[in-house]
């Protein structure tokens, strides 16, 4: 099993030079005076602090690469030859009426003020970072056209180069907010949400005040964290006068861009960046409370967390005090995933990675349950990215997790039908895209779904957005396969019993029955002649042969 290795990473743009390394340490077993690189330990010499981060910074998404003892894919889900689960009352079950398409993947989630959605699925939290912007259209359209929720992430307003600040700091006036807001809305059909995140920062410049009252936001997410990382949200800034500018706004900025000899090693071109800090938040039970009150008093028709992958007991803060404040959705990131902002480094090696995360959210939902306390809906997210994940998430924390939050998984194909529209109006398309056609008709499986759909308006559609929908209309084909052959019919009708865990280490942690004792009781008593197996429809097959006999 590969715990992952320091020192050297794809992620960093590092190698070792041996063929031989230390396992613990990753670094070459004769590490040689003379070597010329390429290590870490090589390439921070030079750049330091730079090594942190995976590079080039801001043009990549990241995901850990530690293999952890245990994840979903020690899960396998379990499948029925009889029943159906969650079929309308007026339909009878059988072969004709359990096809999987007559699959139900919608769902409502929310407490007074409830969302719709086409599928379970909430993107990952898309702030102030450059992949953010460039892509945010082609990601808020798609969201919009597929019916999903998608989340406009911490900083925005704070590093908006044209923010309109009053004396004391507070937002008068965010174009890049408001240009987010608006593409949202331009697509939105009904079905899905945008949320609009805050942390320290954002509590500060009063973006809740501004979102609410001249955006029109109605979903506020309140942040205490992620599962990439376990400190604040960072940037990279790469001049010396937008650093200065973050720092007089309020902003940790790293090195500090005031003193003069970092002013002079970024003139003579040693220094290429700065870093842009969040502050780490503290919680505290009566201001979260107040601060949840006084966000519906502004008008915001929902108000969510999102927590990371803090300990066991942070974990139980946030579902304790989003039961009595009666929260619309709490989204729980496992370690593992991640959008590419976060030290490398920490975000291999800290926090509780997603399954073990889920596992714990369920033993504390149900205490929840036992006590009669509302229990928010719930999503979880970390390194999550198929069809099998949604199914596995949800029925793992069923009946409790009602939907999974992905990062990259929901970036990629977006980013990928924008890059589609590049080269194309290049004349440069690659192989990998040329071997479908050169035009979006033949490229894109979806696009005259779509265009039918939109009409004319279908060239204002951001390409990525077609990405994007493409990409989940794979997940909801795929789930649907998936809850047909379990005979779950509708979202709500997945539970526990259908899933089987493979290794007994899997089984501990989650409490899902091993492979071996699932189903054995049911399966003793049918060979004894003490247990049911007549199903309400026979197969065709079956009467045929009753008849012959």
């Amino acid at each position: 099993m590969n715990l992952q290795r320091p020192n050297a990473s794809d992620a960093t743009l590092t190698v070792n030079r041996a063929r031989d390394v230390s396992p613990s340490s990753g670094i070459c077993v004769r590490c040689v005076d003379g070597c010329t690189g390429n290590c870490e330990l090589f390439q921070a010499a030079m750049r330091g602090r730079e090594l942190l981060y995976p590079s080039p910074y801001g043009m990549i998404t990241v995901g850990a690469d530690k293999e952890y003892p245990v994840d979903y894919s020690h899960l396998n889900i379990q499948g029925y030859a009889l029943g159906a689960k969650g079929l309308p009352e007026d339909v009878e079950p059988g072969p004709d009426t359990t096809l999987f398409t007559a699959v139900n993947t919608e769902l409502t989630i929310g407490y007074q003020h409830k969302v719709r959605l086409q599928m379970p699925l909430v993107t990952g939290a898309l702030g102030s970072t450059e992949v953010a912007r460039r892509n945010w259209e082609h990601i808020a359209a798609g969201a919009a056209i597929s019916g999903v929720i998608v989340v406009c992430g911490e900083n925005v307003c704070g590093v908006d180069p044209q923010v309109q600040l009053d004396r004391h700091n507070r937002v008068v006036e965010s174009p890049e907010l408001r240009r987010r807001v608006e593409t949202y809305r331009r697509w939105y059909e009904g079905y899905g949400d945008l949320v609009v995140q805050l942390n320290v920062e954002d509590t500060r410049f009063g973006v809740a005040e501004y979102a609410i009252e001249k955006l029109g936001v109605e979903t506020i997410e309140l942040k205490w964290g992620q599962g990439a990382k376990c400190i604040g949200g960072e940037i990279k800034v790469r001049s010396l006068e937008d650093a200065l500018e973050l720092k007089r706004r309020g902003y940790l900025v790293t090195p500090d861009p005031s003193l003069s000899e970092i002013q002079a090693a970024f003139r003579a071109g040693a220094l290429k960046e700065f870093e842009r800090h969040s502050r780490l938040g503290f919680i505290d039970y009566e201001a979260f409370i107040q601060q949840v009150e006084y966000l519906r008093q502004l008008g915001a028709k929902r108000v969510t967390l999102k927590t990371g992958a803090y300990s066991m007991r942070e974990l139980a803060m946030a579902l304790k005090w989003a039961s009595d404040a009666r929260l619309d959705l709490v989204t729980i990131d496992g370690a593992g995933g991640g959008t590419g902002m976060s030290p490398w480094r920490m975000m291999a090696e800290w926090g509780i990675p997603t399954f073990y995360l889920e596992a714990m959210t369920y033993e504390l939902c149900q205490e929840l349950a036992v006590q009669g306390a509302y229990i928010p809906p719930i999503a979880i997210g970390g390194g999550l990215s198929t069809e099998d994940h949604i199914f596995k998430v949800l029925a793992m924390g069923a009946p409790f997790v009602k939907a999974v939050c992905m990062g990259r998984a929901l970036m990629t194909p977006a980013m990928v039908a924008k890059n589609i529209g590049v080269w194309m109006s290049e004349g440069r398309l690659p192989k990998t895209v040329a071997q479908y056609g050169s035009t979006v008709e033949e490229i894109f499986i979806n696009y005259e779904i779509l265009k039918k759909k939109y009409g004319d308006q279908i060239d204002e559609l951001p390409l990525g957005a077609i990405g994007f929908y493409s990409y989940v209309d794979k997940l909801k084909v795929g789930l649907q396969q998936l809850m047909a052959g379990s005979r779950n019919f509708r979202l709500s009708t997945i539970s526990r019993q259908d899933l089987m865990a493979l290794t007994e280490e899997a089984a501990r942690v989650s409490g899902i029955p091993y492979v071996m004792e699932a189903y054995r009781e049911e399966a003793l008593n049918i060979i004894r002649g003490n247990g049911s197996y007549t199903t309400a429809v026979p197969l065709p097959i079956l009467r045929s042969v009753a008849k012959s006999q």
